[in-house]
């Protein structure tokens, strides 16, 4: 090359930039992009010096509930509660018939079909006045006789005039002085419930009114002080009065707990003569005046 070829080249050499070095191929000998090797890492966890699970916790707690997830939360409680407090209700009630015996069972189905048998006679004889009202030729003779036929079985059951009839007399011996006011209301109160139209309690009539409280060591039946043995005289279906007192769980049982002595006697005939005197209401009127 001759000196002036030289000069040029060099000349050329001045005028073009510094050669740049090629830009290194991220991950071309990074191991983490070896499919043999660990998995990448997320580049924003690895600025901030995270792990996996630490973001995960991070992006899960402190929890951010919009109002609308409080709202459902709330009534999804309140649900929950209450269908809880449903079946508790639930085991509650059926506990007591758990536990019973096939014929306990039994003798409480066939009280509740004759209650229903009651409830129907009744309507069927409500139905019959009815009829007999409307097709008698003598609708005011035939008043009249229905008239008489409600004021004595009016008086029957505000014991104004005496009663007779089949039923039991249930006797309540209380040697231990357990027996309280409230269970011989309860025995009234199952009495009635099972079909009872006249009831006394030594010698005390028993009516819509009546009331049971403690006086001393015993019990006042409207006042009037009574003593153990106390003795109920009903008058009623004898086959419906006496299962409704032993059913289980019912009046004989909880007398028993208390070691009293309960006797029921059948009977085709009872009497009941205590006598209530009629008392005029002092506010109330008949609308017919």
């Amino acid at each position: 090359m001759s000196e002036h070829d030289e000069q040029s080249a060099n000349r050329l050499r001045r005028e073009l930039p510094d050669e740049v070095p090629p830009a290194e191929q991220p991950g071309a000998d990074d191991p983490a992009d070896d499919p043999a090797g660990a998995p990448p890492q997320d580049a924003q966890g690895q600025r901030n010096g995270l792990t996996g699970r630490q973001r995960l916790l991070k992006g899960l707690w402190p929890p951010r509930l919009t109002r609308a997830q409080l709202i459902v939360a709330l009534l999804l409680f309140g649900l929950g509660f209450g269908l809880a407090v449903q079946v508790a209700s639930n085991s509650d009630s059926d506990s007591a018939l758990r536990g019973a015996r096939q014929e306990d069972l039994v003798r409480i189905l066939d009280e509740l079909d004759d209650r229903t048998q009651r409830l129907e006679d009744e309507k069927q004889g409500l139905e019959k006045q009815r009829d007999e009202l409307e097709n008698s030729s003598d609708h005011a003779e035939e008043a009249r006789k229905q008239t008489l036929e409600k004021e004595r079985q009016l008086g029957i059951l505000a014991g104004t005039v005496a009663a007779q009839g089949p039923g039991i007399t249930v006797t309540i011996e209380d040697t231990k002085g357990t027996v309280e006011a409230d269970m011989l209301l309860d025995a009234i109160q199952e009495l009635r419930a099972a079909g009872a139209e006249a009831i006394q309690v030594n010698g005390v009539r028993v009516v819509a009114g009546t009331y049971f409280a403690e006086a001393d060591d015993s019990v006042s039946v409207d006042g009037n002080k009574i003593n153990a043995p106390y003795r109920f005289q009903v008058i009623g279906k004898p086959q419906d009065l006496e299962p409704a007192l032993n059913i289980p769980g019912g009046v004989v049982q909880t007398l028993e707990k208390e070691q009293a002595t309960v006797t029921v006697e059948r009977s085709s005939k009872i009497v009941v003569d205590a006598l209530r005197a009629a008392k005029r209401p002092d506010y109330a009127r008949s609308s017919s005046q």
